[in-house]
């Protein structure tokens, strides 16, 4: 059931990318202790019980209050369920967080999504009482798109929540352990921090590859290669994201944004972002001024 649930098309729900289950009650039937990759990013959160897990050859024992990021094509096998297993279940694709949360404040989460490595943490009973809130607010998000349809800015609102959050946990939990990337993994989080401070106003892979003293060719095959997806693509998903917030905002005109986004005129704006969303900034704008007249 687990495996089923980690390994999700996350392209044909409500929310694309974004998936969350809370289980109250798990019941295995079957030890097969079948081995699988994985195919999302999830975060196990346990409510009580336990679970014993293998990861990348490594066996893992989670007890209540503890959580565990299972990174994107890890080998994992369920080995055992103990003493009515209750947990939260998150999962995301990458490009999900690509397109939501490039954001300066949240561009170190992007950790859980870069590393190959599982991150096991005993959370304090104030760290689990928050992420359990924040897990909630999720669900409830999701439930309401799954009825009634995706048309707000919720879901990029509580995953920011929630990643903004685990991220201060990790830090602090971690504060006396030293963070490992290999070079490429390096090269990734530098090029998604830099982007994270410049992408208003730096719109070219070129900038980016000389800031990091590397070519654009190179770059562009190693932030594939960790990402899939390019660097010119997730400049884009920023550029969008961006545009979609401002643009959600009625105190910003359509040229007010076009400055703020650095572009050279209201058309060139415009032409940019009709072509990666099939709909021009004033029919966006008034489409989420009547989502927000209907709440």
């Amino acid at each position: 059931m687990i495996k089923d649930l980690i390994n999700t098309d996350l392209k044909k729900l409500p929310i694309e990318g974004l998936d969350i289950h809370i289980i109250k009650k798990y019941e295995r039937i079957t030890l097969n202790d079948e081995l699988f990759k994985t195919e999302n990013l999830s975060i196990l959160l346990i409510r009580s019980g336990s679970l014993k897990i293998k990861l990348q050859e490594i066996t893992q024992d989670l007890i209540s209050h503890e959580l565990i990021v299972i990174p994107k094509d890890s080998y994992c096998t369920f080995l055992e369920v103990r003493d009515n297993l209750q947990l939260y279940v998150i999962l995301f694709s990458s490009d999900f967080v690509h397109k939501n949360c490039l954001k300066k404040d949240l561009v170190e989460s992007l950790y859980f999504f870069i590393t190959k490595e599982p991150l096991k943490i005993a959370l304090e009973e104030k760290e689990y009482q928050v992420l359990s809130l924040i897990y909630k607010l999720i669900y409830f998000v999701n439930l309401d798109a799954t009825r009634n349809g995706n048309d707000s800015d919720l879901p990029r609102i509580s995953l920011s929540l929630f990643l903004y959050e685990l991220k201060l946990i990790y830090s602090k939990h971690s504060a006396n352990s030293i963070i490992s990337f290999n070079r490429k993994e390096n090269l990734v989080m530098q090029f998604l921090t830099i982007l994270s401070i410049h992408y208003k106003k730096q719109h070219y892979v070129k900038f980016y590859a000389g800031a990091l003293f590397v070519t654009a060719g190179y770059l562009d095959k190693v932030v594939k290669e960790i990402t899939g997806k390019s660097p010119k693509s997730l400049i884009i998903d920023s550029l969008i994201s961006e545009s979609k917030i401002l643009l959600d905002d009625p105190h910003y005109t359509i040229a007010e944004i076009t400055q703020e986004m650095e572009f050279s005129s209201v058309s060139v704006f415009s032409n940019f972002f009709k072509k990666h969303t099939s709909t021009s900034p004033s029919i966006y704008r008034s489409k989420s001024t009547e989502g927000f007249t209907a709440l």
